[in-house]
């Protein structure tokens, strides 16, 4: 793995991406009932100061920084976080409507680019919050749960991208050079 590339340079993009990390963890986790007594709103109150006003001030600074795209991605999801945990328990459609425009939100974090990690922890929450919204709609326990993994997922690539910058631990997936590896037979 190369270790040249960068997972978030910034001490903002760590500090925002472990806040992140945290709250997709805790949501993901709440969701997915794997821990005895523990509900998605047992999240509130991180979804609320962690995944919310941390990173929103996370975005703020980035912005400030120059850093358009991460100052953007935080300042964002943190109002979308804020705005989930300060929510009073609204009925399936709305939150099936509220976890689908996140959803477009996070699929444009996800096609926006960035380095590896990024983008793939924005896919894998764009995949967690279109299930959930699925769900929310159609009423379904059961994949709820499978969109809590994806957010459990997407929460631990967040926790890494963000240790990877700070430990200089290997943030890209290597690529194979065209043609290597192959062998004709015959």
């Amino acid at each position: 793995m190369d270790k040249d590339v960068s997972a978030g340079s910034g001490i903002t993009t760590v500090a925002g991406r472990l806040a992140l990390g945290i709250t997709l963890l805790a949501f993901g986790l709440g969701h997915t009932a794997v821990i005895d007594g523990v509900s998605a709103a047992d999240a509130g109150s991180i979804a609320q100061y962690v995944g919310g006003v941390a990173l929103f001030v996370a975005g703020l600074v980035a912005l400030r920084e120059g850093d358009s795209a991460g100052g953007t991605a935080f300042s964002v999801l943190g109002a979308l976080w804020f705005t989930w945990a300060v929510s009073d328990s609204a009925s399936g459609n709305e939150a099936g409507l509220f976890l689908l425009l996140f959803a477009l939100v996070a699929v444009s974090l996800t096609l926006a680019g960035g380095d590896q990690l990024g983008q793939g922890m924005y896919g894998l929450f764009f995949v967690a919050l279109l299930l959930m919204a699925i769900a929310s709609f159609a009423g379904n326990d059961g994949l709820m749960k499978v969109g809590g993994w994806f957010a459990v997922a997407a929460g631990a690539v967040a926790w890494y991208a963000a240790t990877a910058a700070l430990a200089h631990w290997p943030t890209a997936i290597p690529r194979r050079a065209a043609g290597r590896g192959v062998t004709a037979t015959g």
